[in-house]
């Protein structure tokens, strides 16, 4: 039974794309974008502060995970209409 469930999700998974430098450029972009829009946070400096940004180790680690998230959506997108 469970064979069966899984057979049937692998046909509609999508194709995902293999680990390039060119996918670690477009994440490391995505999450240098996001450090940027998190520098306009309303507070930014609440909580311990890291060494050399002037921002809180939950924003940074905050802008990090948003950005994978956002190179993720990029990456996929790239994928399913064939650029990558």
């Amino acid at each position: 039974m469970v064979s069966l469930f899984f057979l049937t999700v692998s046909t509609n998974v999508p194709a995902t794309p293999t680990w390039t430098p060119t996918t670690a450029i477009i994440i490391s972009a995505c999450c240098f974008l996001s450090l940027l829009i998190s520098f306009r946070i309303s507070n930014p400096k609440v909580g311990l502060k890291m060494p050399l940004l002037p921002i809180s180790i939950p924003a940074f680690i905050a802008a990090m995970s948003f950005g994978h998230i956002i190179g993720t959506g990029i990456l996929l997108g790239l994928t399913n209409i064939g650029s990558l």
